[in-house]
């Protein structure tokens, strides 16, 4: 009986990265602090980086507040690293949501949530002229890099722009962003955002 292999994300990023010549653009939506720390560490000597902050499934106002507040912090040590922030809006994450409120994390919700935050990036990294784009979801444990790098390449082809695929948590970045988020001082959030349960 033969057995499909896993992806390996994170190889598959290093050898993409390996091939870069110059400095390309990466559009790099940013989820919260603690999970970009490992993201800007590995990319920022590599790629030409610009953080997107688009999260509507953050909930409430406050915590949206709060997770824009210790990205900005975090960026502090990456001048040229700009920040894209947008306004705090949940109506389209509520909308995607609608039906779906008693999923746990990692159900279906989850995936559309991805897929809205995603396309947003891919849309944007479109009309920005970047190169590529990417996510710092794949840093946290609960979030599946299969699931989330699957949504990623179906909108670079969907928007004609190429995705840079990841696993942060590999290789100990999970680890890794506990203790930056520590050394920094960053607000750590105790749930992924949103609060429809």
């Amino acid at each position: 009986m033969a057995t499909t292999q896993k992806r390996n994300y994170d190889l598959e990023m290093e050898r993409e990265l390996s091939r870069v010549t110059g400095t390309p653009s990466l559009l790099l939506h940013c989820c919260c602090a603690p999970c970009a720390t490992t993201a800007l560490e590995r990319l920022v000597p590599r790629l030409s980086v610009t953080a997107l902050y688009y999260n509507p499934n953050i909930m409430p106002t406050t915590e949206y507040e709060l997770r824009l507040g210790a990205l900005q912090k975090l960026l502090g040590r990456y001048p040229n690293v700009p920040l894209l922030a947008d306004e705090y809006d949940d109506a389209p994450f509520l909308t995607v949501a609608r039906g779906l409120e008693r999923e746990t994390e990692g159900g279906a919700r989850c995936a559309l949530c991805f897929e809205l935050r995603l396309r947003e990036t891919a849309r944007r990294a479109r009309d920005g002229g970047f190169d590529c784009f990417a996510t710092t979801l794949t840093t946290g444990p609960r979030k599946n890099a299969e699931v989330i790098n699957a949504i990623g390449e179906k909108l670079a082809a969907e928007y004609n722009v190429r995705y840079l695929p990841t696993d942060l948590k590999k290789r100990g970045g999970y680890q890794r962003s506990v203790a930056l988020s520590s050394e920094f001082g960053l607000y750590r959030q105790r749930y992924c955002g949103c609060d429809v349960n």
